[in-house]
C-alpha cells in the first residue's frame, strides 16, 4: 500500500485553477495507492460558504472521479459542499477509480473562526475499506479530539485534510504524533502552504507518521508538493498484536447532543 500526500497553495476561489494545480502534482507522481488533497483544497478555507459551495456532484467531485480513474488509485480532499439550499458541510471524498464515492462531513466545526455558524456539523464516524486497509477521514479541527478518532480495531490509517496556519504548527506536529501512537495507526496529513483570504499564514508539514509517531515521508516546509511512503501493514498488524494498547484501552460510548450513540 503506497500513499502520497499532496501539499498545495490554493488560491483563493480559484477553482479551475486550484484543480489544475494538485492534478499536475499528482500525475507527475504517479504509482500511489491513495492521494490525499488538503482542507478545501480546490477553494480555499473559508467560513462563508454562500459563494464559494460547489453543489453535489460539483467540479471538484467531478475532477476526483475522473482522476482517480486515470491514476488507478483513491483521490482524497475535503470541499465545501451546498447539501441543500443554504445549508452547506464541509465535505471529504474519498472517491475510488471504479468511481465509488465515500464521503465524511466534519464533525468538529472550528468555532474559533465561526466555521459552526454558516456549516452543518457531521455526525457520523467514517471508515473506507481500500485494498486490504481501513481509513479513518477527518478533517483539520477534528485532530484535537481524540476521542472521535480513537482507533476502535477498526481501521489502520487515518487522514487528515486540513487548513492549520503557521501560528498553530506545534500543536499540528505533536497532536498528528499522539493520534498516530495512541491509535498505533499511521497518520497521513495533508496541509496547505501560502496565505489566505483572511491574511493567515501557512508553511505545511504535510506528514505520513508510522504507528510509532516517526514520519516516513514529508514534503518540504513553504512548497508545494508531493511525498509517498510504502505503508507497511504487516508490521503494524504484528505491532498491535504484540503490544496491546488498543484491547487494553478504556470502553466508551459517542453520543450526539441529544445523546444518541454515534
Amino acid at each position: 500500500m503506497k500513499i502520497a500526500v499532496v501539499q498545495t497553495n490554493p488560491l483563493f476561489g480559484d477553482i479551475e485553477g486550484n484543480i489544475e494545480r494538485a492534478d499536475s502534482l499528482i500525475s507527475a507522481n504517479p504509482g500511489a495507492d491513495v492521494y490525499l488533497l488538503p482542507e478545501m483544497f480546490s477553494t480555499g478555507f473559508s467560513v462563508n460558504p454562500m459563494d464559494l459551495a460547489e453543489p453535489l456532484a460539483g467540479p471538484s467531485l467531478q475532477w476526483m472521479r475522473r482522476k482517480a480513474s486515470e491514476m488507478d488509485a483513491a483521490i482524497c480532499g475535503s470541499v465545501a459542499t451546498a447539501v441543500e439550499l443554504f445549508t452547506f458541510v464541509n465535505r471529504m471524498y474519498f472517491v475510488e477509480p471504479d468511481g465509488k464515492v465515500t464521503d465524511y462531513d466534519k464533525r468538529h466545526l472550528f468555532s474559533f473562526a465561526g466555521e459552526q455558524r454558516q456549516y452543518v456539523a457531521g455526525d457520523k464516524r467514517v471508515v473506507v475499506p481500500f485494498r486490504g486497509a481501513r481509513f479513518l477521514l477527518q478533517i483539520c479541527y477534528d485532530l484535537r479530539f481524540p476521542v472521535w478518532s480513537r482507533c476502535l480495531n477498526d481501521y489502520e490509517v487515518a487522514l487528515y485534510a486540513a487548513n492549520w496556519p503557521i501560528k498553530r504548527r506545534r500543536a499540528w506536529d505533536v497532536l498528528l504524533q499522539a493520534r498516530a501512537i495512541e491509535n498505533q495507526c499511521f497518520v497521513v496529513a495533508s496541509n496547505r502552504v501560502g496565505q489566505d483570504d483572511m491574511d493567515c499564514e501557512y508553511n505545511g508539514g504535510s506528514v505520513i507518521l508510522n504507528p510509532y509517531g516517526m514520519p516516513i515521508a514529508e514534503v518540504r516546509d513553504g512548497e508545494e508538493g508531493v511525498s509517498m511512503a510504502e505503508l507497511d501493514l504487516e508490521g503494524q498488524k504484528s505491532f498491535r498484536e504484540k503490544f496491546t494498547s488498543l484491547s487494553d484501552a478504556d470502553k466508551f460510548q459517542i453520543t450526539d447532543n441529544q445523546n444518541n450513540q454515534i
